[in-house]
């Protein structure tokens, strides 16, 4: 692109849209993208939980990508502590 007149070319700034970084924000992200593509997001994750294949996430809004990012033993102990301190559960937190 030209500036009218002075001939110096103007530089576009595209600022990239941020990418998630904490477990609840992916998690949002993946469960969104599930069920956007018609899945059930609840079986999805299960099935991404217990066998550790990527395929039972979607590559939609790099849902897929997002997901590895995480340790399925980090995903699970934050679903089982959120599900504890919903349910007003008493633990002793670490």
């Amino acid at each position: 692109m030209e500036d009218a007149g002075s001939g110096e070319k103007t530089v576009m700034f595209q600022v990239k849209k941020e990418e998630p970084q904490t477990i609840r924000d992916i998690v949002s992200v993946v469960v969104t993208a599930l069920k956007e593509k018609g899945y059930n997001p609840i079986n999805q994750l299960v099935g991404y939980l217990l066998s550790g294949d990527p395929a039972y996430i979607t590559s939609y809004q790099n849902a897929r990508n997002l997901i590895r990012r995480l340790e399925r033993d980090e995903l699970l102990e934050e679903f089982v502590r959120a599900y504890l301190e919903k349910e007003g559960v008493r633990y002793q937190g670490y």
